[in-house]
């Protein structure tokens, strides 16, 4: 069974940090590219950032470049997602994402967790 579990989110003061783990389990973690997405009150779901699969390719959306990092740990099928110089704009929900290939595209959502940057 495929299963993406967010963990890490919480309040935070405007200029502080946190680090989101996202542990994989029933997929082979080290074939899919990571991403990290997220969701704030009525707005999309939006893109924050990637990473390939054996972590040479990275992007980031402009509002977090020099901000956020994203990483991975292939053999502990974790990825991670490091918040630093937070805002109050960056409340959401945080949602970790796996794509890859197996007979067929696979894409693999965890349930969320929720960061709020508010003083």
């Amino acid at each position: 069974q495929v299963q993406l579990v967010e963990s890490g989110g919480g309040l935070v003061q405007p200029g502080g940090s946190l680090r989101l783990s996202c542990a994989a389990s029933g997929f082979t973690f080290s074939s899919y590219a990571m991403s990290w997405y997220r969701q704030a009150p009525g707005k999309e779901r939006e893109l924050v950032a990637a990473i390939t699969s054996a972590g040479g390719i990275i992007n980031y959306a402009d509002s977090v470049k020099g901000r956020f990092t994203i990483s991975r740990d292939n053999a502990k099928a974790t990825a991670y997602l490091q918040m630093n110089s937070l805002k109050p704009e960056d409340t959401a929900v945080y949602y970790c994402n796996a794509k890859g290939y197996y007979f067929g595209i696979k894409d693999y959502w965890g349930q969320g967790t929720q960061v709020t940057v508010s003083s």
